[in-house]
Formats: structure tokens, sequence, C-alpha cells
């Protein structure tokens, strides 16, 4: 290695004080919080950009999903880039453009203009995560302090989730639905501000030749997939389905010409290899399956708040907040428990809790049991606070510094993918029951009608139109149906996280000790 490519490598990058290093983060917390906030508040927007832009029902999906499409697509490129070019010079750059096309979405005056803009956010917010992890990575030499600075990350966007829905619901009582946008420029100020005094740029000393036809497999095969996950969800038809094949597809081929990239000496976009390390999958899949536990749990129970138990909003949000909160302060143990009996025996509690949270629903959701359902989705904020936290500090802390950027777009779209899955796969099971259960009287119009049978969403707005007895009987079988639809869905939930904590267990098997 040369002289160069030894000072790009060395340690003295990061900054020389404890203080400082704790500032760092503090600085790159910035972004993260708005990154986290940004994925839910958007969807108490969706009534007022309904009324205000007069989307038609596709235009309003594209808006909804196309960040994520985007985002999914383009994060490991970002990463490997980031690795390349520098991580806090793409930090800083994807915070701008977040912010300054934040700020013209909350102008938009057409869906056509949000799409784009909503787009165009997708684009920077790639940039900002990995970068913000892969810092962490290079700022945090000690194994130690490394997983505290990982628990503080993972509660900043917890802590972000959950203030999401509470945002959003204070920002509509008062202002227009562009302020939920405008609410990324002074959320990104501070790090704009802060991180090129505190924040010490890092990169890859020797990086891979940039590859067009990689970048182009892997943001086919990440859209395809996302797409076609989500769409599955709503329809069963062949488009989603081959959507999902075109992506498995391009994934393959994707992984193909990085190992014969590597094979060749070329060097690849991406070291596919890293799967091949049993910490690294282990940490994906606690990740993955993790959040997978998480949204799938907030899908039915924000809608149990609102449609069955007839909360408001904001009170609904007010109502979920302990759970995240309780996922923020595992989290944040996660460290000293960790410290003391392993990092394997901590995650695979998490996931075991995670379980835990779907069985008490199990046993305590078909009723509609409003504690039971709030006491399951603490138990499973806590397991998600516990199997995150650690599963990211094992995939960053089973790469190389260098590799830090690619390592932490891997475990982002996770992230994504498992965001996705929570909502597809728990989702489609809800509904099928739903629809297998709910009596739908008659005296509806053919459209209502449909309506009524495909979501409790719909029943609620079909039984408007009925006489007060039939309204009464509709709401009532849609809410029993919804709520019976809940337990099975539980009952699913909670075998699939306890076969994630027999997996990880079984992977992360504990060192033989040397032999005398």
């Amino acid at each position: 290695m040369n002289q160069a490519s030894q000072a790009q490598a060395s340690p003295r990058l990061a900054p020389p004080t404890p203080a400082r290093r704790w500032l760092a983060l503090a600085a790159l917390m910035f972004p993260v919080l708005l990154i986290a906030v940004d994925n839910t508040v958007l969807s108490f927007a969706v009534p007022a950009i309904s009324l205000a832009l007069a989307p038609t029902g596709t235009e309003m999906l594209w808006i909804v999903d196309v960040y994520s499409l985007v985002l999914a697509g383009l994060l490991v490129p970002m990463g490997s880039i980031g690795d390349r070019i520098g991580r806090r010079r793409i930090l800083l750059t994807g915070a701008s453009g977040f912010a300054a096309v934040s700020a013209a979405a909350a102008f938009a005056t057409t869906p056509a203009q949000l799409i784009a803009a909503r787009a165009l956010i997708g684009v920077f917010g790639s940039m900002i995560m990995p970068a913000t992890l892969s810092l962490i990575r290079n700022i945090f030499a000690d194994a130690r302090e490394r997983r505290l600075a990982v628990a503080v990350w993972a509660s900043v966007f917890s802590g972000g989730a959950a203030l999401g829905p509470l945002v959003g619901g204070a920002l509509l009582e008062h202002f227009a639905w562009g302020s939920v946008f405008l609410l990324a420029v002074p959320m990104l100020v501070p790090a704009l501000a802060l991180a090129p005094v505190l924040v010490p740029d890092s990169r890859d000393p020797a990086p891979s030749p940039v590859d067009p036809v990689s970048i182009a497999l892997v943001v086919g095969a990440a859209v395809a997939l996302v797409w076609g996950i989500k769409e599955l969800a709503h329809d069963a038809g062949p488009a989603p389905a081959a959507a999902i094949l075109l992506g498995l597809g391009l994934g393959a081929a994707f992984v193909r010409r990085q190992l014969g990239r590597a094979a060749s000496g070329r060097g690849p976009m991406l070291d596919v290899r890293l799967f091949a390390r049993p910490a690294f999958s282990a940490g994906l899949a606690a990740n993955l399956l993790s959040i997978f536990s998480l949204v799938g749990f907030m899908f039915f129970l924000s809608q149990h708040l609102q449609l069955v138990a007839g909360k408001a909003p904001f009170e609904a949000g007010l109502l979920m907040l302990p759970g995240m909160a309780l996922s923020v302060v595992a989290g944040l143990a996660a460290v000293r428990l960790a410290a003391r009996f392993s990092a394997r025996s901590v995650m695979v509690a998490g996931l075991l809790m995670n379980a835990l949270g779907y069985a008490v629903v199990l046993g305590f959701g078909r009723d509609g049991s409003l504690p039971g359902l709030l006491t399951g989705f603490a138990v499973t904020g806590a397991g998600v606070g516990l199997a995150e936290t650690l599963s990211n500090d094992l995939i960053l802390g089973s790469v190389p510094p260098a590799k830090a950027g690619a390592a932490s777009a891997i475990s982002e779209t996770a992230y994504e993918l498992g965001a996705v899955l929570g909502t597809a796969v728990l989702g489609s099971i809800l509904g099928a029951a739903y629809r297998a259960g709910v009596q739908v009287p008659a005296g509806l119009p053919g459209e209502e009608a449909a309506r009524a049978h495909e979501t409790l969403g719909g029943a609620v707005e079909a039984a408007g139109l009925l006489p007060a007895d039939a309204a009464a009987e509709l709401l009532d079988s849609a809410r029993r149906a919804f709520d019976s639809g809940v337990a099975s869905t539980a009952a699913i939930g909670a075998a699939l996280m306890a076969g994630a904590a027999v997996v990880v267990l079984r992977v992360l098997r504990a060192p033989k000790p040397p032999r005398r």
C-alpha cells in the first residue's frame, strides 16, 4: 500500500478525543432523525394531499411508493460510491439535496410534480443512511464504543419513527400538507453546519472501478422486488409475480457479475463473499426480520386503533408511543446486556420477544382487547430494540472499515425489504382472513359492497350509506372479521420470529474452546 493509501486508511482520521467522537455522532443523528420521521409522517398527509392536488388512485400510490422504490434501488450503489468518493462528502450532498427538494415538494401544484420530487428525495435519501452508519464504523474504532454508537443510531431511528405520526398530526392540525416536507429544512441545517467541522471524512483506499452494468443490475433487482412485493399485497395477478421473478433474476446476474469481477481482479462493486461470513448473514437476517415484525405489527395495530377502537390519528400515535419508546430503551440496554451475556444471546432473546409479542396478540387480540394489543406491541418493540441494535453492530463489525459503506448499504436494504415484507406478507394474510369472515348486508351498491368486502376502511366508509341497523351490522361483522384476522396474522408472525431465533442461534455458534 502506498503512502497516500495509508493516509486514507489511517485511524488518525477519527476525531482524536472521545468528546469529539461523540460530538461527531450527535451531528450525524440529525439526518438519521429526519429520515426516520419522513418514513412515517407522510401517511398522515395523504388525505390533505388528495384534497389539494386531486390525484388519481394510481398517482396517489406513486406519491407514497416512489420514494421507497428509488431508495431501495440506490442504497447499494450509493454505499459503494461513498466508499469511493468519501462518506462525509456523499452525506453532505444527500442532506443538501434532501432539504432543497423537500422544500420544493411542499409547493407542488400537481401530482406529477410531487411524484418527481418524491423520487428525487429518494435519490438523496439513499446517500444519507449508508453514509451515517459507515462513518460511525470509521469514527469508533473501539468495538465497545462502536456498539454504543450504533445503539444510539438505532434508538434515534426508532424514536424518529415513533415521532412521525405525532409530528404529522400536530403539523396538519395547524398547517397545510406541505408542512410535512418543509420539516426537512430545519432538521438538516444543524447537520450541514456541524458535520464539516466535527465529522472526519473516510473512504476506501483501494476502491473498485465504477461499473455501470453492476449498478443497473442492482437497481433493477431492488426496484422490481420491492414493487412486486408491494403489489402482491393488493393484486395476486401475474404482474407482481413477474416483477419478483425479474428481480430475483437480475439479483442472480448481479451476484455472478461480482464474483466474476472478483476472480478476474477487476474489483467488484460489492463483495458478495461477505454473505459467506456467518456474523454478516446472521446480522442481516436478524435486521430484516426484526423490522418485518415491527412494521407488520404497526400495520394492523394502527388500523385497529383508528377503525375499530375509534381513536383519532394523533391519539392512536400516542397509544403506540410506549411501544416505540421501549424499542429505544431496549436498544440502549442491549449494549450492557451484550457485554454481560454475549451479542448472540441478546439477539436471540430479542427475536424471541418479537415472537412473544405476537403470542400475546394471539391470546388476547382475537376479541379486540386493546390492552392485549398494546402489551403485545410493547413486548415486540423491546425485542426489536435488542435485536436491531446488535444486528447492525454485527454487520459493521464483520467487515473492514474500508468496506463500511457497502456493508451499511446492504444493512439498509435489508431494513427496506423487511418493512415491505412486513406489510405485504402479514397484510396479505390479514386481508385474506378479513375477506373470509366479513358479511356485507344487502342494499349497498356493487362498488361500495366490493370495497366493504375488501378492507375494514372500505366497510367503515360504506356503513355511512346504510340505515342505522344495517350499518351497525356491517361494522360489527367487519370489526370481528378484522380482529379474527389479526389473530391469524399473529400466529404466523410468532412462528416466523421463533424460527428466526433458532436460525440465528445455530448460525452464530459459540466458538469451541481451544484444545489443551
